[in-house]
C-alpha cells in the first residue's frame, strides 16, 4: 500500500508565515496549562507534550484525568475540549479576536464543570516563549492569515508523516525511537532517537529527528536532525544537497523551506535527507 503524499506547499509569505507561527506557539500554551493542571505528572514534564492529529489539524493533548483532552485546531486558531468521545463531542472556542484572558475563563470553567483542578491553570509555565502581543493583552487576529496558518498546518502534517515514516525505520532496526511528540517550549514535532551504549560510547548518546516552525535561528519552517553529544564539526560528513550542518550552539543537519519549496519532489527529497543525516549522526556517534 502507498504511503499519503504531502500536503502541497505554497511557499513564500514568509511574514505572514510567521505571525501565524507566533500566534500558535501562544495558543498552544492552552494546552500546556490544562496538561499541567489535569494529566497526571512525569517527572521530565512529558505529561505536557503534545501529538499531531490529522483529523483536527492539529495538536492535541495527553487525555485529562477523566479521560478528556484539549486540542488546538491550526488552521483556524480554535480550542476544542473533546470529553474522550468522537470529535461530534467536542466544545470550542475560537480565539480569534479574544484575548488570553478570555480563553483562559472559558476553559476554567469547562474545566470546573467536568470537576477537574481548573484553578491550577494560572500555574507559571517552567519555561520563556517568544514574545507577541497577545501575552499582553491584545486579542489573536487573524485576519487575512488564512494562507498562513493552513500553511503552517501542512508544515506539521507533513513532518508528521515523513517523520512517522522514518521512525518506522528507526524501530525496524531496533533502535530505540520515541513517538512523535511536540514539546510546547519549543514547538517543534520530533522523535529522540536513543543510542545504545556500546564500546566505549555515550550512554546518554542521542539523535533527535523533527521539524521546527522557525526559531531564532531560521525565520522560516526546518527539518532537523541534531547530534548530541556534540561532536566536533571539523570531523562532519558531506549532507545532500537539501541540507547544511548548523553548528552554533547546537550541531543540527538542516534543511530549510526555502531549499525543502525549490525541490523538485518535495517529500523524496525531505525524506533521502532525514534517513542520510541520521545515519552520518548514528556514525559520528558510534
Amino acid at each position: 500500500m502507498s504511503r499519503p503524499d504531502w500536503t502541497r506547499l505554497r511557499g513564500g509569505d514568509q511574514r505572514g508565515l510567521k505571525e501565524a507561527r507566533l500566534q500558535a506557539h501562544h495558543a498552544l500554551q492552552w494546552l500546556a496549562r490544562a496538561a499541567r493542571a489535569c494529566v497526571p505528572p512525569q517527572a521530565d514534564d512529558g505529561h505536557t507534550n503534545l501529538g499531531w492529529s490529522d483529523a483536527l489539524p492539529g495538536f492535541a493533548s495527553h487525555p485529562f484525568k477523566d479521560g478528556a483532552w484539549l486540542g488546538l485546531r491550526i488552521p483556524d486558531l480554535t480550542l476544542a475540549l473533546h470529553g474522550g468521545g468522537d470529535a461530534a463531542d467536542a466544545r470550542i472556542f475560537p480565539l480569534d479576536g479574544r484575548t488570553d484572558a478570555q480563553a483562559g475563563r472559558w476553559l476554567r470553567d469547562e474545566l470546573a464543570a467536568r470537576g477537574l483542578d481548573a484553578d491550577a491553570l494560572a500555574a507559571p509555565a517552567p519555561y520563556e516563549i517568544p514574545d507577541h502581543a497577545v501575552a499582553h493583552g491584545a486579542p489573536y487576529a487573524l485576519a487575512g492569515m488564512a494562507d498562513s496558518l493552513a500553511e503552517l498546518a501542512a508544515w506539521f502534517g507533513n513532518a508528521a508523516l515523513s517523520l512517522g515514516f522514518i521512525r518506522n525505520g528507526m524501530l525496524a532496526r531496533n533502535l530505540a525511537a520515541s513517538p512523535l511528540r511536540c514539546w510546547p517550549h519549543h514547538f517543534d514535532l520530533a522523535s529522540l532517537i536513543a543510542l545504545p551504549a556500546a564500546n566505549g560510547a555515550d550512554a546518554s548518546a542521542s539523535v533527535g529527528a523533527g521539524l521546527s516552525p522557525g526559531d531564532e535561528y531560521y525565520d522560516e519552517p526546518y527539518f532537523y536532525v541534531s547530534v548530541y553529544p556534540e561532536p566536533d564539526a571539523r570531523m562532519l560528513p558531506t549532507l545532500p544537497m537539501l541540507g547544511h550542518w548548523h553548528d552554533r550552539d547546537f550541531i543540527a543537519a538542516v534543511a530549510t523551506a526555502q531549499k525543502i519549496v525549490a525541490a523538485q519532489d518535495r517529500q523524496a527529497a525531505t525524506e533521502e535527507f532525514l534517513k542520510v543525516a541520521i545515519d552520518h549522526a548514528i556514525a559520528v556517534l558510534s
